[in-house]
């Protein structure tokens, strides 16, 4: 190869290093504070979940920019489902979700589905466990559904025909017991409406209610999963999260989880999705959030792109499976 030859091919290898290095400095990251939504109100999961990440973005530096947690639970968080909406292409918006992104629509016929939005990220799936306080007679779910069978029983829980409603609806199903529903603006309310003995049982979250576990103040008697929860860590004197057995061992049929995901508004571009994919797996590997997923015992099953777009429809349809069966579909 001549001199000249030689040259025009260095500067062409420089010419592209320099694309390069331009390329990657001017991939996408946020300009401006995030907006990051929670659709229920302060204390419960998913605001617990939201203030967390929002923590441990600021403590490690992962991104320049701040996030700026709202609270936005008007009409079971179709307040901030239809805000969201409205918003495409704005990149300076993060959603997290509970399962009301499909049972508020199909509760109220409110004009909004998750196809409305962008999938981001699943980031873990909560769990339910059936509490009662720890000063009441029952010690057992057997005791619970027969004191059920004789007394109406006052049942609080988040939102009305949401979770907490579905999840007390399909008890009484499964075993004849009666409930009174109670329903209240978040889960941080719901757990301490048990402890001071204004409702007889829930069906909390375990990050909802674990401090007042720890205090003695209620008792848990089952979780509804397929499996109990896989932390072995004493949360009590006694008992740690993989000591609750599931409701179905005791007899109670029914099993949920709640999704604890992420979104953006629709139109936004996938560099930009895939900042906050990568921005949520840096979360994730933390020791922070590690706590956080042992103290609230969640399933930490991780899903994006089409696995998650596929789980999405096929929950959708669940819940309208569910509603239809409690009645809770809008008219």
């Amino acid at each position: 190869m001549g001199l000249s030859c030689r040259r025009v091919l260095a500067r062409c290898v420089a010419v592209l290093g320099l694309c390069c290095v331009a390329a990657t400095a001017q991939a996408w990251e946020p300009s401006k504070p995030v907006q990051f939504y929670v659709p229920a109100g302060t204390g419960g999961g998913a605001d617990q979940m939201a203030r967390t990440i929002q923590a441990i973005v600021a403590k490690h530096g992962l991104m320049k920019q701040p996030m700026v947690v709202q609270n936005k639970g008007g009409g079971a968080g179709a307040e901030a489902f239809l805000e969201v909406k409205e918003k495409k292409g704005d990149a300076h918006l993060l959603l997290i979700t509970l399962s009301s992104l499909f049972t508020t629509p199909l509760a109220t016929g409110v004009p909004f589905r998750w196809t409305d939005l962008t999938p981001v990220k699943m980031l873990a799936l909560d769990e339910f466990v059936l509490w009662v306080n720890t000063e009441s007679p029952w010690k057992s779910v057997a005791e619970l559904v027969a004191a059920g069978k004789t007394q109406k029983l006052r049942m609080g829980g988040t939102g009305s025909r949401q979770e907490d409603h579905i999840i007390t609806v399909a008890i009484g199903r499964a075993t004849g017991a009666q409930f009174t529903y109670v329903p209240y603006k978040g889960g941080g309310e719901v757990a301490v409406q048990l402890v001071g003995g204004h409702v007889d049982t829930t069906v909390n979250n375990p990050i909802e209610a674990v401090s007042h576990w720890k205090a003695g103040k209620v008792r848990p008697l089952c979780v509804f999963d397929s499996k109990p929860m896989p932390y072995p860590q004493k949360i009590t004197e006694t008992m740690a999260w993989a000591d609750i057995p599931t409701c179905k061992s005791q007899g109670l049929d029914v099993e949920y989880l709640m999704l604890r995901g992420i979104f953006m508004p629709a139109g936004v571009s996938a560099e930009q999705v895939r900042f906050y994919v990568d921005l949520l797996d840096k979360v994730r590997a933390t020791p922070e959030w590690k706590e956080l997923m042992a103290q609230g015992a969640f399933n930490q099953t991780a899903l994006e792109g089409a696995e998650f777009r596929a789980w999405l429809e096929r929950e959708e349809e669940r819940h309208r499976q569910l509603m239809a069966e409690a009645g809770f579909l809008a008219k």
